[in-house]
């Protein structure tokens, strides 16, 4: 039964008791809200499908998000990017409103309103995200609250890229990575590379056409220089792949230092990062990112391989996404195939 008590001058509490159901309580400004609210409540539970909506009501957007960078984010490989991009939308005015009260308007504004300042692959990231987080909370923590994101229109992302890299640019590269001389009093001269790992790692960055994470990941107990491949274990997709090398990659890795280090690289992401962007800045590549570097080395490697075996090699579960994102072969290129 449905019980209305007065708390306040400005204040009504109604409370719906029923057997099978935990107590559902809720305060209101006027009487008649809480009579309503009382009567769908006691209307629901007779029917079978009354759910409760009080933790929706009382948890905002940030407390789910927070949950889920706690709970959620740490099982997926990109963690730390994934949990970057969720703080940030943690820190958004939509994210304080109650889950109870978000609409697929309000996300329809915020997107809109992103895509004058943000890139339209950017901005359907950061809905995923959302989508993702609402998701979970419907699904495993049984929050009663429906998914605003689901019927809503993406933006439409065309960020395809044929970017190659000219036998003038690798040369102008490849001189931009070489370690810098030391001079008598040890000191580097201005300008150069001071870590020595970023050259051979876009070296077999484009013989393998490897991820830079998974260059990054290789290990001299995975690497088999007799037989000529790299196992990788731990990739984007979760599959594990061998790499074939290529006798210059061979070279490159058989001409590398040791140490007690099992990495083949042992530098960090960033710090790769930083010294090639550096190198193809000196060197007056333009838009030529790190990950430019596996398309140039798909297109290489596709003058040899037939579609199937590169998709082999790459690790690409789909031929298709292979064909249309990665396989940038030129006219040139395919004439001189025909012969």
């Amino acid at each position: 039964m449905a019980h209305i008590r007065k708390r306040g001058p400005f204040q009504f509490q109604a409370t719906v008791r029923r057997i099978g159901y935990p107590n559902q309580t809720k305060t209101f400004v006027e009487r008649r809200d809480a009579e309503a609210w009382a009567l769908l409540a006691e209307s629901e539970m007779t029917r079978g499908i009354f759910v409760s909506r009080i933790e929706s009501e009382q948890t905002t957007l940030k407390d789910l998000i927070d949950r889920y960078v706690r709970d959620v984010t740490p099982k997926h490989k990109g963690r730390a990017s994934e949990s970057l991009r969720l703080q940030s939308l943690a820190r958004h005015a939509l994210a304080q409103r109650f889950l109870a009260t978000l609409k697929s308007n309000d996300f329809a504004k915020y997107r809109d309103e992103r895509l004058k300042v943000r890139k339209p692959a950017t901005v359907t990231r950061e809905m995923a995200l959302f989508a993702r987080v609402f998701e979970v909370a419907r699904c495993e923590w049984d929050i009663a609250v429906d998914n605003p994101l689901k019927s809503l229109s993406r933006p439409i992302v065309r960020n395809e890229r044929a970017r190659r890299l000219s036998a003038l640019e690798e040369e102008a590269l490849m001189r931009e990575l070489d370690v810098q001389e030391r001079d008598n009093h040890g000191r580097l001269e201005p300008g150069g590379m001071r870590n020595h790992w970023v050259k051979p790692i876009v070296q077999i960055a484009l013989e393998t056409a490897c991820r830079r994470s998974e260059l990054l990941d290789f290990t001299w107990r995975n690497v088999d220089l007799q037989r000529r491949v790299v196992l990788l274990s731990d990739t984007k997709n979760g599959y594990a792949r061998e790499i074939p090398l290529s006798t210059k990659a061979v070279a490159i890795l058989t001409a590398l230092p040791r140490s007690t280090d099992p990495r083949v690289f042992p530098t960090s992401s960033s710090a790769l990062k930083k010294g090639y962007e550096r190198a193809i800045q000196r060197a007056g590549v333009v838009d030529f990112t790190f990950h430019d570097l596996r398309r140039e080395g798909i297109s290489r490697l596709a003058r040899k391989l037939s579609l199937l075996d590169l998709a082999k090699v790459t690790g690409h579960r789909s031929v298709n996404v292979l064909h249309q994102r990665y396989y940038c072969i030129t006219a040139e290129e395919i004439a001189l195939k025909m012969g």
